[in-house]
């Protein structure tokens, strides 16, 4: 699984909207609304890198009152639930 955080600045207007549009597209994950720079936040989940292209480049333009966006592909995931379970091995 591929993930893909894409930060949504939109017209202010717009957010509500947006943030609906977005959570409907397929490939998206799921859509926080947030405060600072950026209006939203939007996760992409995907199997394939030729589906991030599609879900952004293809399907984000299609939004209405989204101005701008900056994406972040995930190379590898770090969690508490990792971290306790790497220091978990052999423990029995």
């Amino acid at each position: 699984m591929i993930t893909t955080i894409v930060l949504v600045k939109a017209d202010p207007q717009r957010i509500p909207e947006c943030a609906r549009r977005l959570a409907g597209i397929d490939g998206v994950s799921e859509v926080y609304s947030v405060a600072g720079e950026w209006d939203l936040v939007a996760i992409v989940r995907v199997a394939e890198h030729e589906q991030i292209a599609e879900v952004i480049t293809e399907k984000f333009p299609s939004v209405p009152g989204i101005l701008r966006t900056q994406s972040l592909t995930a190379f590898r995931a770090y969690s508490r639930r990792d971290l306790e379970q790497a220091w978990d091995i052999g423990v029995e």
